[in-house]
């Protein structure tokens, strides 16, 4: 089975994930109690735990865990869902608090806010290294758990900026997806310009490593997506800030979905996507997040980005001498890539805030990628085949974003609604895999596949296709 996570020659073999049933839905033996299914629960908690030797903040479900530690820049060190940790943490720095030192950067890891542009051009320029808005301690609330676990972070005025972060952090009870608010200040007596950025790195040391953040060898396995404009104003549809002009780990696929393959050579790829998502896949592991934001037609990027990528390793540069060589960067070792939203930009008087709303979906994956819906993550396209007997053969897979069922909703050739059927239970933390026959209502043209959360609220559609007929291998 190929791999088709890249477009053109860099396409990779992988096992079978699944066996498939010539008749039914088959889905993979999950022990009742496993991690992998864990038992209901209709709470969350927010409890104080040690991580690493930080004073952390956890919140958790059945699904999910965040680890917050609040003293580093208020940063969000770890997400594991289903057991899987996503985001690198330095083991140079675990446990440690450095002050705000200028000229100097400690990347602790995890996921934290910064602020754009970056540079030392002038005082509307970040320069980015450690300071109060990415070293300082910020403040912890809990604000509520149960239903719902919420908490507040608030970070120093920084005299520099003119700016104030402040975040809070939703997960609810009974549902993977990571909420976040982000809202930046205007502490000044002027006005000031800013964008605000999350910046998520996320961990590319080799699988199954015997500690996460220090492995010998990278993932040969891992990328990121994200939509390519397709009226976008960078040449090629991206814009490579730094790195490599001509880089094979990037491209732009046939289906417009622009692919990263991680290798360990610097390089920063600026992105003006539309869309509202980018997607973190981890191809060794079968795991995946969705980070969500939404597009602002009407206001200015910083730098028209919206989306930018970081991969992390030795950087490529010209010597005095004009020859090429490659920096012995002191961040270049251990492993990590950086999936950044950027929020419009936000021109602030005195007193003045803005609000920067972004979402994250854990999800499983499988051996290909073709997009992401309010649903879940297509791995493999549905297809719908009309048989002679009547029935109609549905195959495809797909990773979900919520626990429940997903439902099949028929459709004749004028757009009439013909009824609906059950197709399958589903659960976010194991990969969907579809290969069932069903007797549809009527003569339908078409079907939209759904997913029904466990209270019953339809959460979208993985996918609408037509009907054909004929052979459907």
């Amino acid at each position: 089975m190929t791999l088709h996570l890249p477009h053109g020659d860099r396409t990779r073999r992988f096992a079978v994930l699944f066996l498939m049933a010539s008749i039914g839905l088959m889905l993979p033996a999950v022990p009742a109690r496993s991690q992998a299914n864990p038992p209901k629960s209709a709470e969350c908690r927010v409890e104080t735990v040690d991580y690493k030797g930080w004073h952390a903040q956890q919140l958790s479900n059945r699904w999910v865990q965040l680890i917050v530690v609040p003293q580093n820049g208020g940063r969000l060190m770890q997400v594991s869902f289903a057991g899987h940790p996503y985001l690198f943490v330095n083991p140079k720095f675990a446990g440690k608090y450095l002050p705000p030192e200028s000229g100097q950067w400690f990347n602790y890891g995890g996921d934290k806010l910064w602020l754009l542009p970056e540079g030392n051009n002038d005082e509307q320029h970040w320069v980015g290294d450690s300071d109060v808005l990415d070293d300082g301690p910020f403040s912890f609330r809990k604000l509520s758990q149960g239903q719902r676990c919420e908490i507040e972070l608030t970070g120093p005025a920084d005299p520099q900026t003119g700016i104030q972060f402040l975040r809070t952090i939703r997960l609810d009870a009974d549902a993977p997806s990571i909420h976040f608010h982000a809202s930046m200040k205007n502490v000044t007596g002027h006005t000031v310009e800013w964008s605000m950025q999350s910046v998520s790195q996320y961990d590319t040391g080799e699988p199954n490593s015997s500690s996460a953040g220090s492995s010998a060898r990278f993932n040969h396995d891992f990328w990121t997506f994200t939509p390519a404009n397709r009226s976008s104003s960078y040449l090629n549809r991206y814009h490579v800030r730094f790195g490599p002009a001509e880089n094979q780990a990037v491209a732009v696929r046939d289906d417009g979905l622009f692919a990263v393959h991680y290798v360990h050579l610097a390089a920063e790829l600026w992105l003006d996507s539309t869309e509202g998502w980018l997607a973190v896949v981890d191809g060794g592991s079968r795991y995946a997040m969705v980070e969500r934001f939404q597009y602002d037609e009407k206001r200015p990027y910083p730098g028209k980005a919206s989306v930018i990528f970081w991969t992390n390793g030795p950087e490529l540069r010209l010597n005095s001498d004009g020859m090429p060589s490659l920096s012995a960067d002191a961040d270049a070792s251990p492993y990590y890539l950086e999936a950044e939203l950027n929020s419009p930009m936000c021109k602030l008087r005195p007193g003045e805030s803005c609000d920067f709303d972004t979402e994250w979906f854990p999800a499983r994956t499988g051996v290909e990628f073709h997009g992401v819906t309010d649903a879940g993550i297509l791995i493999r396209p549905l297809r719908a085949n009309a048989l002679e007997n009547g029935k109609i053969k549905l195959a495809g897979s797909f990773g979900v974003f919520f626990s429940g069922h997903l439902v099949a909703r028929f459709y004749d050739e004028h757009g009439r609604s013909l009824g609906s059927l059950p197709v399958a239970d589903v659960n976010p933390a194991e990969p969907v895999s579809l290969d069932v026959e069903i007797v549809p209502p009527g003569k339908p043209a078409r079907l939209s596949l759904h997913l029904e959360d466990e209270q019953g609220v339809d959460r979208g559609s993985l996918q609408e296709v037509r009907i054909s007929t004929g052979d459907n291998r």
